[in-house]
């Protein structure tokens, strides 16, 4: 009887067609179902904050490099994964990322929570040759970020971007990014209280890559580095999972 219902589908195009529909539409109901329930399942995070210009061009230059192909930002509800890396991801701390970087592949060490567990030296040092801290990583170099002056005038851009997919930036952020993104990477500078200013005060103000004359990539993706996990504390409330070991990240 199978078969001869398969014959009779086979043979008729509109009936092949509306077949093709039905398979894909379960699908697409699958994906789409839970987005009408997504305020109740997406939990409330009142601390958190936006990446500052200086942390968005870092993931940019962090998309740009292919980073998230070996590493996920991703701790799922499992227990060897909680011990390893610290409290599962909740959704509240991707609420900003366009796009998302959760990835599944792990060449090297998951990375949601690797913010705060390294020194900006230890990054700068891992970054310039992986092998000199990690002996057994196959992680590539990348010390042309250290010569490479990071590009600021466009930031300005990014962020009205941002804001368009319904990160909110304030028109303030907006026309400072440029000023933000130079004082968070120079602590000595009239230009830092800004950043801490519009971005609170928990804003990491550093000279990421340890030379204060001018702002690099190294900088901008040090300082992205530093801040995962750390845009809101949502996930260690009410949570009694053992302490993440660090571990090196390639």
């Amino acid at each position: 009887m199978a078969d001869t219902f398969h014959r009779k589908i086979e043979r008729s195009a509109i009936g092949f067609v509306l077949a093709i529909i039905a398979a894909a539409s379960v699908g697409g109901i699958v994906e789409i179902a839970p987005l009408f329930t997504i305020d109740e399942t997406v939990e409330q995070a009142p601390d958190m904050r936006m990446y500052t210009p200086l942390e968005l061009a870092g993931r940019n230059i962090y998309v740009r490099e292919g980073c998230y192909a070996c590493h996920s930002q991703m701790i799922r509800t499992l227990r060897d994964e909680v011990e390893r890396y610290g409290p599962f991801s909740l959704a509240v701390e991707s609420q900003y990322d366009r796009p998302m970087l959760w990835g599944s592949k792990r060449t090297g060490p998951d990375l949601a929570r690797v913010g705060g567990k390294y020194s900006d030296f230890w990054h700068v040092a891992h970054l310039n040759n992986p092998r000199d801290v990690t002996p057994e990583s196959n992680m590539p170099a990348y010390r042309w970020l250290g010569r490479t002056s990071l590009e600021m005038d466009d930031l300005p851009m990014h962020l009205a971007a941002q804001q368009a997919l319904g990160v909110p930036y304030s028109d303030d952020m907006i026309e400072n990014a440029a000023r933000d993104a130079y004082g968070q990477a120079t602590p000595d500078t009239d230009f830092a209280a800004g950043v801490t200013e519009r971005y609170g005060e928990e804003t990491q103000v550093s000279a990421f890559d340890g030379v204060t004359t001018h702002v690099t990539e190294m900088d901008a993706l040090v300082a992205y580095l530093q801040v995962l996990g750390r845009l809101t504390g949502a996930a260690y409330e009410n949570t009694a999972a053992p302490e993440a070991k660090p571990e090196p990240e390639g």
